[in-house]
């Protein structure tokens, strides 16, 4: 986790200005994930400007049946905040950057925070920017990927990765997630929540692209697994084992343990744990409940059990996450 970046400030009346997030249009790009961070950012009640530009200013061609316009050219990248690189199709990604691409990117002002929506890690892996860091990308195309970039630390199995001012996000919806994270880190999870509802989307999306990989279709009347999470996420102050979860749902452990891995792509153990730092993470935000309070809250055994599991998760201490967020409401 990094800390929130301050707001910028209006010069002559001292006021927050919008955070400015542009997003670059390149051919090929699948116009879903184009316009992604303009309509979850833009429901975030005028926290954010959103800008498209392309690298000449000029119209796009997508990876569908038409183009585009834009309103801005490469200009735009100097005086963003962040910067969103939308996917494109699998088909335009190599290992070297067309000139154009590489001016545009060049523009981009130290210290803006980065981001790749999908394919768009092929961009930001091509111009360096991703060298030894940790990133991650469409499952599919995953091979690919290491086999051009080996500096990169690839991570297939998560929906999107932080590695400092640079964020990577898997396949296509999981765009939403990282502009939902980005709502998050900066503003909290209260706003986040209220984005979340307003687009009909999920705030938060547990376990990682293994869920979504191609896999034999269950036999007919296989049972599913959602009903006792369900359960579970009502139960988190409880010591919850595998004996239980599995008596939920009428199953053996052996054959609930598989199941659970399958439709969620975690163990239910580190499901359990992932679930109280997300509930942790909220309380810390939204109340004044000292650490061991939240830690009894959200099933952990003790406050120090709780700093361990969310330092291992984002990185920091609790009282490190509270101020941070205090700060950036």
């Amino acid at each position: 986790m990094t800390v929130a970046t301050p707001r910028r400030t209006d010069t002559e009346r001292g006021t927050p200005r919008p955070e400015r997030v542009v997003v670059l249009a390149l051919d090929g790009v699948y116009p879903f994930e184009l316009g992604m961070p303009s309509r979850i950012l833009g429901a975030a009640d005028g926290r954010y400007e959103v800008l498209t530009c392309s690298v000449d200013g000029g119209p796009v061609r997508t990876s569908a049946d038409f183009g585009i316009t834009v309103e801005h050219g490469p200009e735009a990248l100097e005086g963003a905040d962040t910067v969103v690189v939308a996917a494109v199709s699998p088909s335009r990604v190599s290992a070297d950057l067309p000139d154009a691409v590489a001016a545009a990117l060049a523009r981009i002002r130290p210290g803006a925070r980065v981001v790749s929506i999908c394919t768009g890690a092929f961009v930001l892996a091509a111009a360096g920017l991703l060298d030894g860091r940790r990133a991650t990308t469409h499952w599919q195309v995953s091979d690919a990927f290491r086999r051009m970039f080996p500096r990169v630390d690839l991570d297939p199995d998560v929906l999107f990765v932080e590695d400092g001012r640079m964020l990577t996000s898997a396949g296509a919806a999981s765009g939403v997630d990282i502009c939902l994270h980005l709502v998050r880190q900066d503003h909290g999870s209260e706003l986040a929540n209220k984005v979340a509802r307003r687009c009909v989307v999920p705030p938060f999306r547990d376990g990682g692209q293994a869920q979504y990989i191609e896999q034999p279709v269950p036999q007919q009347g296989a049972a599913s697994t959602a009903a006792t999470r369900a359960w579970a996420l009502e139960r988190l102050a409880e010591p919850l084992a595998l004996a239980d979860l599995a008596a939920h749902a009428r199953m053996s452990r052996r054959t609930f343990a598989r199941r659970f891995q399958d439709e969620v792509g975690l163990s239910p153990g580190r499901w359990l744990i992932q679930q109280r730092v997300v509930r942790a993470r909220h309380l810390l935000e939204a109340s004044d409940l000292s650490v061991d309070q939240i830690a009894g809250q959200v099933g952990f055994a003790t406050g120090a059990s709780l700093r361990q599991h969310l330092h291992a998760a984002i990185g920091v201490s609790p009282q490190t996450y509270r101020r941070t967020f205090q700060q950036a409401r």
